[in-house]
């Protein structure tokens, strides 16, 4: 995709945006007074906020009295903050410490080392098959996840083989004494089928986030740029004619697919001082992607397959039960509080789709739509009226998706009084340290609350074709305040109907909302 402008781009900025359709006021209602301090005033009076509406709920956790209070129960367009909403669903039903394990199975009769018959994978809904896993076991994540990458400037890729899982399976096939599968290589993709309102849509099977990633270096001006691209999978090609131009000159990279998505050409330009660019190039079916994967997997591993590696999932081959097959190897995932982190810090929009997904799968139904009455339980569970909230996706990204400012916090406290506590409150971004706040501080020699802000971020984002201008629909943050002497608040912070005339301006959006919950952790860490 040709990077754009601002005019005609929805992107997403270390958080959801999506298109701004209404804001969550049904019509003006009179202010409310609430003494916020002279410096939170000011900011929430300039001059984007001229027709917007603010909302915030600050509660002390171990008292709960309301510290600050602006409609509280009034319906706000919530952006990635709905993400606080479904991790927490899915980790409650799953447990945080709820591995995925992701089988390869033998159907067929083993003869020596060789087997006649198929190989199946099993998918399991596991968000990274080992591609982001860490040495220690856990999940990375950069600031800007790569996930963004045609939309939002520096995003990165994690060191790690996205391949990883996979690699692994295959050693462990060998190791079972099988040399060669005389038949398939097949991925049961049956345990959940999307539903249209998840948006991007979770497959059973997500390798790489199920995109190609292409990154363009500069070379010197008047030549071809370089290119790298994972992870390198048949019948997957990519072509690159980006030239460098001088520095301080314009990249506008484009990604080109072919109809089936596996031929991609990048065009357009990279100034020679600009630093790596990345894009990325969605799979477009992600059974077919893997199987082949995962023969080349094998072959690497030593492992012959008769079978072609390329071409159509085999989902004829799918037997109705394994029941008597042989398991040769199997993929055991980080634990889900790990997946829930990554979901949180960098805004991951498929993640958070498949919490809903996987939440179906715990009630036997093989429809993700199936996972929001089971959300809706854990939020009874917890004692959380779920009217507050109205949910079509797990993102934050469906024109219906609202929240209150108290159904946010009560979420929070729910978390408060479980084991989990600490493990949930260092999941959110930290303002200042990482995640989609690491930049909260740039260019601000005193950061008010610099690590001691734990909250997740959300936007909405649309063009105003009308006044030539950016509508922001919704800016939200969510969280806790570090209050001081082992104390905790939670608070939720949103402004809806704000107003930019670019994209340079909303980021002066994110930076308000930052600043304001910077500040309100200095009143409470302050107050008596």
């Amino acid at each position: 995709m040709r990077s754009r402008s601002w005019r005609s781009r929805v992107t997403a900025l270390g958080a959801v945006l999506a298109n701004a359709l209404t804001v969550g006021a049904a019509g003006p209602v009179p202010d409310q007074s609430d003494d916020l301090g002279p410096e939170i005033t000011a900011i929430m009076n300039k001059p984007a906020y001229q027709h917007a509406q603010w909302g915030l709920l600050e509660i002390d956790d171990a008292t709960g009295r309301v510290i600050h209070s602006r409609y509280p129960d009034q319906f706000f367009i919530p952006g990635s903050t709905a993400k606080l909403v479904s991790v927490s669903g899915a980790w409650h039903t799953l447990g945080g410490d709820h591995r995925f394990t992701t089988p390869v199975q033998a159907v067929g009769e083993r003869d020596g080392t060789a087997l006649n018959g198929s190989l199946v994978l099993v998918a399991q809904g596991d968000l990274t098959m080992g591609g982001r896993t860490k040495p220690d076991g856990g999940v990375d994540y950069t600031t800007i996840d790569h996930t963004y990458a045609n939309d939002v400037p520096g995003a990165t890729l994690t060191p790690e083989n996205p391949l990883a899982g996979l690699d692994g399976i295959a050693r462990q096939v060998r190791e079972s004494g099988l040399t060669e599968i005389r038949g398939d290589v097949a991925v049961d993709s049956r345990l959940f089928t999307t539903s249209e309102g998840l948006d991007p849509g979770p497959d059973p099977l997500i390798v790489n986030d199920n995109v190609i990633d292409l990154l363009t270096t500069p070379t010197a001006p008047g030549t071809t740029a370089q290119l790298s691209w994972r992870p390198q999978v048949a019948p997957y090609q990519v072509e690159s004619t980006v030239q460098t131009v001088p520095a301080g000159g314009t990249t506008d990279i484009a990604v080109a697919a072919s109809p089936d998505g596996t031929h991609l050409t990048l065009s357009g330009t990279i100034a020679a001082d600009a630093p790596p660019a990345l894009r990325i190039s969605h799979v477009q079916d992600p059974a077919a992607f893997g199987r082949t994967a995962l023969i080349e997997a094998l072959a690497r591993a030593g492992v012959t397959v008769t079978a072609p590696p390329t071409g159509p999932n085999p989902a004829d081959l799918l037997p109705a039960t394994y029941d008597g097959t042989q398991r040769v190897g199997a993929y055991v995932s980080p634990v889900f509080a790990e997946y829930a982190k990554l979901i949180l810090k960098v805004s991951h929009n498929l993640g958070a789709n498949l919490t809903i997904c996987l939440m179906a799968v715990t009630a036997g139904s093989h429809q993700c739509d199936g996972g929001f009455p089971v959300l809706n339980a854990f939020l009874r569970q917890a004692g959380i009226d779920p009217t507050q909230a109205q949910l079509l996706d797990g993102r934050g990204g469906n024109p219906i998706d609202r929240v209150t400012p108290r159904v946010e916090n009560e979420i929070l406290h729910y978390w408060q009084g479980t084991p989990d506590a600490d493990r949930f409150r260092e999941a959110q971004p930290i303002l200042g340290v990482d995640g989609s706040l690491a930049t909260a501080c740039a260019g601000c020699p005193t950061c008010p609350g610099k690590g001691k802000v734990w909250a997740k971020p959300g936007s909405v984002l649309g063009f105003d074709a009308l006044n030539g201008r950016l509508a922001v629909g919704g800016e939200t943050l969510g969280g806790y305040l570090d209050a001081g002497h082992g104390r905790l608040h939670t608070f939720y912070l949103a402004v809806n109907g704000a107003s930019t005339p670019d994209i340079n301006s909303f980021f002066d959006v994110i930076n308000d909302l930052s600043r304001i919950s910077g500040l309100l952790q200095e009143q409470a860490e302050q107050a008596p």
